[in-house]
């Protein structure tokens, strides 16, 4: 895990380096040092610009999405005991979506967007969860039931904003929002997805422990003196607000939630003491290295969303060959 975080900090060392305008590790480190020192008259004006507010921002954010996303599909896959959900498995995704959708057709502005894209991911996991207690028996199907139907009713919506939008302006504006990017995050943003997220991953790590009581079905956590009812509403709510907070600013990024927990019970078993943190780590990596492949390896943009779809297809069909599942 030690090893997981050093190249983590050396792939964010060269993720500053990387662009358009390269940027030598020398210039980089004598940046850093003038800050230290209090001294950046002698830094040129354009890299300072390049590091603190174009790609300072988007390495931050890739870090916190990728990390927040995967420690989100392990929360869900222990919640569920099932290894192929991911974490909008209960419309958290499709409801920020369509938030973003509503922002985007109205012209509403782009911090606006973000807020209502958060907001109606909240509001989605908060329908589902309300609809899924009417189911007396078994919670976890009332769950993913639930969580189908709403998230089925918000694609719809999606679809409605994109089938009434202006063709020219609007509807290219939602098409490319829901592939999923980078490429638009600035400092402000931070604001918006660092709070939620540190405080989903903080929830995530304190209850780590107990997903190993989860996974072995709710009667046998119960006699463990594990407050089921308690933790899942906990998972829930953790697993919501890292998840709607990186929808509302990167668009819908698939295949992270699903793909690295997978990897990161290869690398440390089942214990999910050690899954949890593994695949923040892992997953944090895992983005930023398609971020900085999705703004260097072609003239335009590539959006994110479809690189890790592109990536992460093919790495699950490879851990079904390899591992299978019944």
């Amino acid at each position: 895990m030690y090893l997981l975080f050093i190249f983590l900090i050396i792939l964010i060392i060269i993720s500053f380096t990387i662009g358009r305008y390269p940027i030598y590790p020398k210039e980089l480190f004598k940046y850093l040092l003038s800050i230290f020192n209090g001294n950046i008259e002698n830094i040129p004006s354009e890299i300072i610009t390049i590091i603190t507010q174009i790609r300072a921002p988007r390495i931050i954010a890739a870090v916190f999405v990728g990390a927040a996303l995967s420690i989100a599909g392990s929360n869900y896959q222990a919640l569920f005991q099932n290894p192929m959900v991911s974490p909008d498995i209960l419309g958290a995704s499709q409801g920020a979506g369509f938030g973003a959708a509503l922002g985007l057709f109205f012209t509403l502005g782009y911090s606006t967007t973000s807020f209502l894209a958060f907001s109606m991911g909240i509001i989605a996991v908060t329908i589902t969860y309300l609809v899924s207690l009417k189911f007396k028996i078994d919670r976890i199907l009332g769950l993913v039931l639930s969580g189908m139907t709403i998230g089925s009713i918000f694609s719809a919506l999606i679809s409605f904003i994109k089938l009434i939008a202006d063709t020219d302006n609007t509807l290219p504006s939602i098409t490319y929002w829901l592939m999923g990017s980078l490429a638009s995050t600035k400092i402000g943003d931070l604001k918006l997805i660092i709070p939620p997220v540190t405080l989903g991953i903080v929830i995530s790590m304190i209850l780590k422990w107990r997903m190993n009581l989860l996974t072995m079905g709710e009667e046998e956590a119960l006699t463990m003196g594990v407050n089921v009812k308690v933790v899942r509403l906990l998972v829930v709510v953790s697993t919501t607000l890292m998840t709607s907070a990186c929808v509302s600013i990167t668009g819908m990024i698939g295949w992270v939630g699903l793909i690295i927990p997978h990897f990161s019970r290869i690398l440390v078993g089942n214990d999910y003491r050690f899954v949890v943190p593994t695949s923040g780590l892992v997953g944090a990596t895992f983005l930023l290295i398609i971020d900085n492949i999705a703004r260097t390896v072609a003239t335009s943009e590539i959006p994110i969303g479809i690189l890790t779809s592109f990536i992460g297809a093919p790495l699950f069909l490879y851990l079904i060959f390899k591992k299978g599942y019944d």
